[in-house]
């Protein structure tokens, strides 16, 4: 039985995990960094890596306690070195690298996007690939042909802000607590999503495989504010009932949806592929479930979304090192992070 430890440490969460070969989750652990962001609204990237630093043996020691085994029963490590924040990365691969020197392991690297479309096959316990490939999240908007686990070629995505980001920005706007996402959809829950008309960027082009936010984050604050004016919005929110927060939210949250659905509808066409899988924070909102669930049906396409659990950063997810151990795709202790996206 091979057994692997996976670490990650892209963006605010210090996760690591124990994952066999047949995806069993031996130990995991995830150390959130909410209340350390909450007061700024989003993610310092200084905070960040200084949290990584402090939580990263904690983690470790924990993760291999749940697991039961000790350091030297393992067969590798696995880290992911891309895409996230420079010194969030940097945290994650240096304990990596120190792990594999002190026990004479081999090294992996781990997408992190890559990561979260596996997210589906570890908890459906299926085969997925060949697939499309969504993942939404606070950084990253994007569509991938998924030839196999090791084999993503990219079709699209957001040509501005990510899904994530725009939910997160729009929270902030209406005065909703961080994280931003999970309260939006809150608020969401009393409005209607009908109550404005927000815009629904790049769906007339189908051909186009993009996403675009930014006109709709713009919407929203023109919406509190108006165009050309320099109130800030949460100033102008706060003048608002609760209800014309939530019908705001809820137009918003459909506005988006209707973006992403409508989009990856377009990619399957394109591409005849019959299974979508689907990862990433966004991925854990109630109503883009609900919506894509529904879109699919009419399309005749395998649909696998990551729970929940395994929506928001996490090491399981890291599981996608097992292929890449499989394949014989270890890395030299040279190995560099990439806080852009690599290909």
């Amino acid at each position: 039985m091979t057994r692997i430890l996976t670490l990650e440490t892209t963006c605010d969460e210090t996760a690591a995990a124990v994952i066999t070969d047949s995806l069993e989750v031996l130990g995991s652990v995830v150390a959130s960094q909410d209340k350390l962001h909450q007061q700024f609204g989003g993610v310092v990237p200084e905070i960040a890596s200084r949290a990584h630093l402090e939580n990263i043996v904690p983690v470790i020691d924990e993760t291999m306690r749940r697991a039961g085994i000790l350091l030297s029963d393992l067969d590798a490590i696995a880290v992911a070195n891309t895409p996230g924040l420079a010194g969030s990365l940097l945290v994650g691969l240096s304990a990596a690298k120190s792990l594999c020197v002190a026990l004479q392991k081999p090294l992996l690297a781990v997408n992190h996007l890559q990561a979260h479309i596996y997210a589906c096959k570890i908890a459906f316990q299926e085969n997925p690939f060949p697939c499309l490939g969504l993942i939404v999240s606070g950084g990253h908007s994007s569509l991938y042909c998924c030839t196999t686990p090791i084999d993503f070629t990219p079709l699209g995505g957001t040509i501005d802000d990510a899904a994530g980001e725009a939910f997160d920005k729009v929270a902030a706007m209406l005065g909703l607590p961080y994280p931003g996402g999970p309260s939006l959809q809150k608020a969401a829950e009393k409005g209607n999503p009908n109550a404005y008309s927000f815009p629904r960027s790049l769906l007339e082009e189908p051909e186009r495989l993009a996403f675009s936010f930014s006109g709709l984050k713009t919407a929203v604050r023109y919406r509190l504010v108006g165009p050309g004016k320099t109130t800030e919005p949460a100033t102008a929110a706060a003048g608002l009932s609760e209800q014309e927060i939530a019908d705001i939210a809820a137009s918003f949250q459909e506005a988006a949806v209707d973006c992403l659905v409508g989009k990856s509808i377009q990619a399957l066409r394109k591409t005849g592929m019959k299974t979508l899988c689907i990862g990433g924070g966004v991925a854990a909102n109630l109503r883009f479930r609900q919506k894509m669930e529904h879109a699919v049906q009419k399309e005749r396409v395998r649909l696998l979304i990551a729970p929940v659990a395994l929506c928001t950063d996490n090491a399981v997810m890291g599981a996608i090192a097992i292929e890449r151990f499989n394949a014989g795709l270890f890395e030299p202790l040279d190995l560099n992070i990439h806080p852009g996206l690599i290909r």
